[in-house]
């Protein structure tokens, strides 16, 4: 998907990608001065833009124990050396979930999910075909301890109405789990707090945990992000419109952040 946008760039038309909008939008979550753990991808992704341009004081910790990395030439594991780039500290997967997490200073995680309902619960585990035949992916690795542990949990992923089932084949990474509250179940963190898609900003409410729609990407139409959900949404009266990256944003995500395009497109 990819939207047209011409008149905030004077005469010129730019297509900008739903997938740029996301990372903006991400980036635009994180705060300076927070302690944040990203998974790999648009995650990791939209954090390099927030250092790069409102939040330099951002400290990023990859769960395999790297700190604040800068990442080059779009790394595409765990374990690939160009994500260590510049790093200011690499320990090690207990540091960064025990010292940090554990230890209650995490202020965001910030994941990305096969499924997601409308609880905030994530899938990382399995999949199910129309038949029922199971197929295993990657699992929890740190996902679970960062969506039990962090203050706030950012979701990232397309939007999908098989992706976003009223219920997940299995629950991975915990959310509200059945509408209980986080203190019900013994987790320490604060639960799911956004979920930015290829169409939608959506927000949890707190209270019944319900998703809201806090703005909508130019070119999609409410009826057609419901149509795209496998649950209610929450609708206010009025829905702005996702603001679309700046002419610098765009700059370090095609030529700095991910010239490749390898996440971004």
């Amino acid at each position: 998907m990819a939207v047209t946008e011409g008149t905030r760039r004077g005469n010129a038309r730019i297509d900008i990608h739903a997938s740029e909008i996301m990372a903006a939008a991400g980036a635009r979550e994180l705060h300076d001065g927070e302690v944040i753990v990203v998974g790999l991808g648009l995650p990791e992704i939209a954090s390099v833009l927030a250092r790069c341009t409102h939040a330099p004081r951002l400290t990023t910790l990859l769960e395999v124990g790297v700190m604040n990395p800068r990442p080059r030439d779009t790394p595409v594991g765990l374990v690939d050396s160009r994500s260590f780039y510049r790093a200011t500290c690499w320990s090690g997967f207990l540091d960064v979930m025990g010292m940090n997490l554990h230890r209650g200073v995490v202020d965001a995680g910030f994941l990305g999910a096969l499924e997601l309902d409308q609880y905030g619960n994530i899938n990382t585990t399995l999949v199910k075909n129309e038949t029922g035949k199971v197929r295993y992916v990657n699992g929890s690795a740190g996902g679970n301890d960062v969506a039990s542990l962090a203050k706030r949990v950012i979701v990232i992923m397309r939007h999908e109405k098989r992706k976003l089932p009223l219920a997940v084949a299995h629950i991975t990474s915990p959310g509200f789990v059945g509408g209980h509250s986080r203190q019900e179940l013994n987790l320490r963190g604060g639960g799911p707090n956004r979920l930015i898609t290829d169409m939608a900003v959506l927000g949890f409410d707190p209270e019944n945990h319900m998703l809201t729609v806090i703005s909508l990407h130019p070119g999609v139409e409410l009826e057609e992000l419901k149509a795209n959900t496998g649950f209610p949404l929450h609708v206010p009266e009025e829905i702005p419109a996702t603001p679309l990256p700046t002419d610098e944003e765009l700059r370090l995500l095609r030529e700095e952040i991910d010239p490749a395009g390898t996440h971004l497109k």
